[in-house]
């Protein structure tokens, strides 16, 4: 049996990408590009250990000081293949032995050399997470920003008509920039569609699965009739066990009002009712995402008045260790109340920052009102 590992490219596909026109070449050039500039950096870099070891040892160790193999350490660290940052480091090792040579091993110091050998360790396995990655430099921490913008954006609010208004308030646990909790939306002329989704999980540790799910979610948003099966369905054919996802889905007619809420295993819609001034629980329900193979929901239904709004929270919003969800109900409801005198745009905030106080948690609330 042969041990040879599979090639990258099949064959085939491989035979096909040759008769592109100047494919072949442009990748060439690239792969020489990158390569050589890695290259550049690797011999400067150990130029650059090699001199100050020199410097150090035969000029004044107080201008050029050894520590400074620690900045060149780092940047290697950051900007260096794998291969090419072992090679500095012999460069810098080399650079070290010749210091301690020439002036003693005392002129170095235990703390430097704990230094040193800290920063290798951290340089190497930086390396080992970007090849790992196939990216090189600061590159993976860019590409990391720009799913943190598009997750952002993504969770925006359509542009709604000037008798609406919607409000969005998304607070990740730890103040983390990713997290478990996310909004998909569109609109289609007066018809808009909202799906607020919770990821189990919280901060960083939800917020991989959350940016997969996103993407997902909102391709499915808009595309089919039956949203939450739909999401079901595709959560359903996921091998492994990845925790539970909830999910609310709210189909918005702009022009009459008219709205229809659909949950799965998700906390209960809240509307506010203009002519009696109360809070009101909607009796949507359905099971979280993904446990079952067909999902069947019990949808509600209503209006949306003038002066009546729609609040849509995560469970982050209530639960609190120790206390029961219900009560976590009973207080999101009496709070909403203070979104009355300061209107519902500047109490969203309000409302998340006190309901969030004294836990650290997931958090989003989604509010649409009707002016």
């Amino acid at each position: 049996m042969s041990s040879r590992t599979a090639p990258l490219i099949p064959p085939r596909v491989r035979a096909v990408l040759v008769r592109v026109p100047f494919l072949v070449p442009i990748v060439r050039f690239v792969r020489r590009v990158l390569l050589a500039r890695d290259r550049n950096l690797l011999v400067t870099l150990v130029t650059l250990a090699l001199v100050i070891g020199v410097l150090a040892a035969e000029v004044s160790t107080e201008w050029f000081s050894p520590s400074l193999l620690i900045l060149v350490t780092l940047v290697g660290g950051l900007q260096l293949r794998l291969r090419s940052l072992v090679k500095l480091l012999v460069g810098v090792g080399a650079s070290l032995g010749y210091i301690a040579f020439t002036l003693g091993a005392n002129r170095i110091g235990l703390g430097l050399t704990v230094t040193i050998v800290f920063t290798t360790v951290l340089a190497v396995l930086m390396a080992r997470t970007r090849g790992k990655l196939g990216v090189q430099g600061l590159r993976g921490d860019a590409m990391l920003l720009e799913l943190r913008d598009r997750l952002k954006s993504q969770g925006e609010l359509p542009p709604l008509p000037k008798d609406w208004g919607g409000k969005v308030v998304l607070k990740q646990a730890g103040g983390s920039s990713f997290g478990g909790d996310f909004l998909v939306s569109m609109r289609d002329d007066d018809s808009v569609e909202i799906a607020l989704v919770d990821v189990s999980g919280k901060g960083v540790d939800a917020g991989t699965r959350a940016l997969l799910l996103s993407g997902t979610f909102g391709g499915l948003l808009g595309s089919v009739d039956d949203f939450l099966p739909a999401c079901n369905a595709y959560l359903h054919r996921q091998r492994g066990d990845e925790g539970f996802v909830t999910a609310v889905h709210v189909r918005l007619d702009l022009a009459t009002g008219d709205y229809t809420i659909t949950s799965a295993g998700h906390p209960p819609v809240v509307k506010f009712d203009a002519g009696t001034g109360n809070w009101q629980t909607a009796s949507a329900k359905g099971v979280v995402l993904g446990v079952v193979p067909d999902l069947h929901c019990e949808p509600d239904s209503g209006t949306l008045r003038k002066g009546d709004a729609l609040l849509l929270y995560t469970d982050g919003l209530i639960e609190q260790p120790g206390r029961d969800i219900d009560a976590g109900l009973d207080r999101l409801l009496g709070e909403a109340e203070r979104l009355l005198p300061s209107g519902f745009r500047d109490g969203a905030r309000a409302l998340v920052n006190a309901m969030a106080s004294g836990h650290n948690d997931d958090c989003a609330l989604v509010l649409i009102w009707r002016p």
